[in-house]
């Protein structure tokens, strides 16, 4: 797994124009993005009955872990199985494509998979057992992309983040969302063993500071 530095800035309609448009200068569009420049992404959460994930983040404790199933423009023919791992101030990502078979079986509760099955999803089916983490909460949001090769930096700018309360059903993209509440736009940036310059220089805006932002958080806020 390879980790990079993370840090999240709150930002408002205006923010993300100014930023829009430096970026737009200084980076280039993530190539799977479409052509406005952005993709869909629809995810959902796992975490205990006792809120373990989300009381971890609130603490701010600072290794913890997630998982999530994730897929892009609605595609369920491609959704991702990804943990999130945090380490002090580096963040790190694994992830591995799923059937539709395998995500249907997660939903459902079924904990026992072949052993050829892939390790991520082996390793989720024994903490369904050992920690009793379940599926939680959806979270829906749009994001705009950005990557540069230099410093492995990636920035991305979310906005309309919605969940769909008290639903748990990540394989009917068809069911209505609604927005999470006092949800902001969110700038994050991710780099490598160096942040550029210029970078740096075209996500600085006057008054915008590091907030410690969790969109999975802001969707529980419903239940």
């Amino acid at each position: 797994m390879q980790f990079r530095h993370e840090v999240k800035h709150t930002i408002d309609r205006s923010d993300y124009i100014t930023l829009c448009q430096r970026l737009n200068a200084v980076m280039r569009p993530d190539p799977y993005a479409g052509p406005d420049g952005t993709y869909a992404i629809h995810s959902l959460y796992f975490d205990t009955l006792s809120d373990r994930v989300l009381r971890e983040k609130a603490e701010g404790m600072n290794r913890r872990e997630k998982f999530r199933l994730r897929c892009y423009n609605g595609d369920l023919d491609h959704v991702r199985l990804e943990k999130k791992v945090k380490r002090d101030d580096l963040c790190g990502k694994e992830g591995v494509v799923l059937t539709r078979a395998q995500a249907e079986a997660l939903l459902r509760g079924e904990v026992c998979f072949p052993e050829d099955a892939p390790t991520l999803l082996l390793e989720l089916s024994v903490r369904m057992r050992s920690e009793g983490l379940l599926p939680r909460a959806i979270v829906d949001y749009v994001r705009r992309p950005y990557v540069c090769a230099a410093g492995n930096v990636r920035v991305t700018l979310d906005s309309e983040i919605r969940t769909g309360v008290y639903r748990t059903d990540f394989l009917r993209t068809d069911r209505p969302t609604v927005p999470a509440r006092n949800a902001p736009l969110l700038l994050e940036v991710k780099w490598g063993a160096f942040l550029p310059d210029y970078v740096r220089t075209a996500v600085t805006l006057p008054g915008v500071r590091w907030a410690a932002f969790s969109k999975y958080a802001a969707c529980r806020v419903y239940g």
